[in-house]
């Protein structure tokens, strides 16, 4: 049994005396615990804040798994690429040029599977409305926040393959050919 019990003034500790003392009096044989209200609050919630920060746990998980799947997508791509990089270095292409080539491909690939995703979750948003608390389903920040964080991981993840193709050799690579 349970019995909630509010204080127009004061201590809410002061308040659990007299209120043992009366319901004491009605029986001996009664044990007590006093719990304040925001404790009790906080132990309901205890659930929804292990699931919060779990999901927050594996969203970065998977965003850094991503990251180095990306990553090592583009350093095959680049590694399949060679010989175009090293034609293209030998006939007066910069570094710069190199670069942008690269990251470039990356982000065309990136910017159309975040549209794609950006779509499905727009869909799917009023499916999710009763799992969100405190936030609505379409929420702007929410919406540009993720992808920003999706193009900068993507742009991180292609930056050493494109900076390893500035470094080839024209020779070398053409001679692999």
């Amino acid at each position: 049994m349970s019995l909630s019990v509010r204080a127009a003034s004061g201590s809410p500790a002061m308040l659990a005396r007299g209120v043992s003392a009366a319901l004491t009096s009605v029986d001996r044989n009664l044990s007590f615990t006093f719990h304040p209200l925001d404790e009790q609050v906080g132990a309901a919630r205890q659930r929804e804040r292990l699931v919060a920060w779990l999901s927050g746990f594996f969203g970065g998980l998977a965003l850094l798994l991503a990251g180095i799947g990306l990553h090592g997508v583009m350093s095959y791509a680049v590694e399949k690429q060679r010989v175009e990089i090293g034609i293209r270095m030998a006939l007066g292409a910069q570094r710069d040029d190199v670069i942008t080539f690269t990251v470039r491909h990356t982000l065309i690939m990136t910017i159309c599977g975040v549209a794609a995703g950006l779509v499905v979750a727009a869909a799917l948003t009023r499916y999710l409305q009763t799992l969100l608390f405190g936030i609505e389903a379409l929420d702007s920040a929410t919406f540009i926040a993720a992808p920003a964080v999706l193009l900068v991981v993507a742009l991180l993840a292609c930056y050493m393959p494109a900076r390893r193709a500035t470094s080839i050799d024209p020779m070398i690579a053409l001679r692999c050919e």
